[in-house]
């Protein structure tokens, strides 16, 4: 016997059950972002890898230790994308979307990440991000911002996820920052963990969001970023407070938040929740207003976030918030000697005259007892009963399948019978 061949390690199928509330989830997603006047963008899920070296940065987790990267047949670095908003970015430049230009776009698909697999995190994972170009003020901040807290309420988590809000200021200003942390850190390095100790030359922020309590008990005496900032970038994030409020969407600020990767600037925000235990992180985002210009564009104001669709739907499961829906509400099946081709083209009127009902036509044959049983096995909430006698009639039999009352109807009212029933 041929050994089996099961998915790589981290890479996880989703079968129907899970896709059903996949697709309800992704409905609402599509409908907030819609009703905000973003458009979609679909990029490839490869590019160069110099790519991602150029936007993330090189001495990122990202690009040292986690991305998928080989060579093809013609001796290019290409790598998986680890992440969005860099793709994002290299196609509006490429088809000329930003310059002097506001766009306000969203994607969603599939990123790759090789790291240690966890409830929640996998190598290959779903994103939704959001971008924004053209728009510089904090109002945009906080309009993106409005829109994942408009997508918690309509999921019904709103309660259930806490915004953490902070500034990373200029880079100029936060230049001047580094240096004060850096001599901070090194002046208590034996006190460090091995990660924050080599983080300490290469990307000393990425300290401050250390998981290690003994660092974090350190960092209480680090010099604070918030001491850094100029006038500029204090009204920015006091204006993105002020329009918050305004709005009812309540925050904490997190001194220690700076998101894991280097283009961000200004406005940097986090979605967690208490509910999922460590992998507390749902969605994450801010401004990266250099990023354009790093990637070869001229210089544009830009903000974002990415939404982890895992990370979302194992907090929903968790909160028993969505259920898997039957993939049928109406099962058409027939006994008799000529039924198939009537039953199939009956299968046909009732999916053209109820566009929004799932209609499923039984194939195989078999008795009247078996044709139910199998209407039940699928969840259909109406059989479609066709025999040699409604065919002459020009009738059909309807069953609800939910109180077991059944009706001859013409075949020509058929449609709006089951209509009526679905809509009880």
């Amino acid at each position: 016997m041929a050994q089996s061949i099961k998915a790589i390690r981290g890479m996880n199928d989703l079968l129907p059950t899970d896709t059903s509330v996949w697709q309800q989830v992704e409905q609402v997603i599509r409908a907030t972002v819609r009703a905000y006047g973003y458009s979609e963008m679909r990029m490839p899920i490869v590019e160069q890898t110099s790519l991602f070296c150029r936007a993330i940065g090189e001495v990122t987790d990202v690009v040292e230790k986690e991305m998928y990267t080989f060579e093809d047949r013609s001796g290019d670095s290409l790598s998986l994308r680890p992440e969005g908003t860099a793709g994002c970015v290299r196609a509006a430049l490429e088809h000329s979307l930003i310059y002097n230009q506001e766009q306000r776009l969203w994607y969603m698909g599939p990123m790759f990440r090789h790291e240690r697999p966890q409830k929640g995190r996998y190598r290959q994972f779903h994103q939704l991000g959001v971008e924004v170009f053209g728009l510089n003020g904090p109002d945009i901040d906080a309009e993106i911002i409005a829109l994942t807290y408009d997508l918690w309420q309509k999921l019904g988590i709103a309660d259930d996820l806490c915004l953490e809000l902070n500034t990373l200021g200029s880079n100029e200003e936060r230049k001047v920052y580094k240096e004060s942390l850096v001599k901070f850190l090194e002046a208590h390095f034996d006190e460090l963990d091995e990660d924050s100790k080599r983080r300490t030359h290469t990307n000393p922020l990425r300290v401050l969001d250390s998981k290690d309590e003994k660092v974090q008990a350190l960092l209480a005496d680090a010099p604070v970023l918030s001491d850094f900032l100029g006038a500029e970038s204090k009204a920015h994030f006091e204006q993105l407070q002020h329009l918050l409020t305004s709005l009812g969407i309540k925050f904490k600020l997190n001194p220690r938040l700076v998101r894991g990767l280097d283009y961000y600037n200004l406005t940097v925000f986090e979605w967690t929740t208490t509910a999922l235990g460590a992998q507390g992180t749902v969605c994450g985002g801010g401004r990266y207003d250099g990023l354009v210009e790093q990637l070869g564009g001229k210089p544009s104001p830009a903000v974002g976030f990415g939404l982890g669709l895992e990370r979302l739907m194992l907090l929903l499961t968790t909160l028993g918030k969505f259920a898997p829906q039957s993939a049928v509400d109406v099962y058409v099946c027939g006994m008799g000697t000529e039924i198939e081709g009537e039953q199939m083209k009956l299968a046909h009127e009732l999916r053209a005259a109820l566009p929004e009902a799932k209609v499923m036509n039984h194939c195989g044959g078999g008795n009247f007892k078996r044709l139910l049983k199998r209407a039940d096995k699928v969840e259909a909430r109406v059989a479609v009963i066709l025999g040699d006698d409604e065919i002459q009639k020009g009738t059909v039999t309807l069953k609800d399948l939910k109180t077991s009352e059944q009706q001859e109807v013409t075949r020509a009212d058929a449609a709006a019978q089951i209509a009526a029933i679905l809509a009880c």
